[in-house]
């Protein structure tokens, strides 16, 4: 009787998935949960059929050639695979996967709880309070930007930016979004379709990013995107850090041309441009979009469902290459 296949795991799993992964497979745990170096993740998969991985590991091209000829899949704890060289693993024949669909809903309701606040000023209210620099309420004190019937911008309408859309519906807002392509109608849910970003940036009161992070949106929202915004306008990106020029962001929230920003994700995370902490009118939060525990689970036995896949030769459910 074949042993079971050996999987490194580069990240410590939600209890429940590290059961099931247990159950079914021999692993090499990181105890520490500690970040590995590139020299580690090659140490770690000596002897493995199979990676676990997460977005902190960046399997470059180089590294991925340098993996154990024994490695034959790539499992990531993410939907986003910007961290692995795709070529470079097809070229190994190397399968690798990702997780879609199951963080959709709690990363929408990450990006409706930035958007919210941001508009109402929720940082700084509960820094007063936290403070004991709160005595009493004032008509005009932490007056905010209202959200009900205002118009929504949503850049990337996929399926997180359709979640988003439909949280969006409950406030009365009004939807336009701008993607590679027009939806179904089915899919738009009432949004309305704009051919550029041009086009829908000046009907936009908040904007929500929620695109892939590619060569293509690499600083997407840039000094000349963002002055195209409405003046007040409220900034939320719960898609990845690098889609955001830091530096015109953070003059536009200087300079008062936004309102505020609501942001959960940062480039070059988790060592974020410290000039965010000091800003009053930005709300921040470290990359939680993902963090229920029924998501994180989803997450990790979508992981083992294509793992299990791959080794009772089956297509893989979600697989990339």
């Amino acid at each position: 009787m074949s042993p079971q296949p050996l999987i490194f795991v580069t990240r410590a799993l939600p209890p429940d998935v590290n059961t099931r992964l247990l159950r079914d497979y021999r692993a090499k745990l990181n105890p520490d949960d500690g970040t590995y170096s590139a020299e580690e993740i090659l140490e770690g998969a000596e002897d493995c059929d199979a990676i676990l991985c997460t977005p902190t590991e960046k399997l470059t091209a180089d590294l991925i050639e340098r993996l154990p000829e024994s490695v034959r899949m790539i499992a990531t704890f993410s939907v986003g695979h910007e961290h692995i060289d795709l070529p470079a693993a097809e070229r190994q024949g190397i399968r690798v996967s990702n997780t879609p669909d199951v963080l959709n809903d709690a990363t929408a309701d990450i990006a409706m709880l930035c958007l919210l606040g941001a508009a109402r000023r929720a940082h700084e209210g509960q820094t007063m309070l936290r403070e004991g620099r709160w005595v009493g309420w004032a008509t005009t004190q932490l007056t905010g930007v209202h959200v009900t019937g205002k118009r929504l911008g949503i850049f990337g309408m996929g399926r997180i930016g359709q979640a988003m859309a439909r949280r969006a519906k409950g406030f009365e807002m009004t939807v336009y979004y701008c993607n590679r392509r027009r939806l179904p109608p089915e899919q738009e849910q009432g949004a309305i379709y704009c051919e550029s970003a041009e086009e829908m940036l000046p009907l936009c009161d908040f904007l929500s990013l929620n695109a892939p992070a590619s060569d293509e949106t690499y600083h997407w929202l840039n000094a000349e995107r963002l002055a195209a915004l409405p003046d007040g306008a409220v900034v939320v990106n719960t898609a990845r850090g690098t889609l955001v020029d830091d530096d015109a962001l953070i003059a536009a929230l200087n300079g008062g041309k936004l309102a505020a920003a609501g942001l959960d994700v940062f480039e070059g995370e988790p060592r974020i441009d410290p000039r965010y902490r000091d800003l009053e009118n930005a709300f921040l939060l470290p990359h939680m979009g993902s963090a229920t525990v029924e998501t994180r689970n989803a997450m990790g036995f979508k992981c083992l469902d294509n793992l299990d896949a791959f080794f009772a030769g089956r297509a893989l459910p979600d697989g990339l290459v």
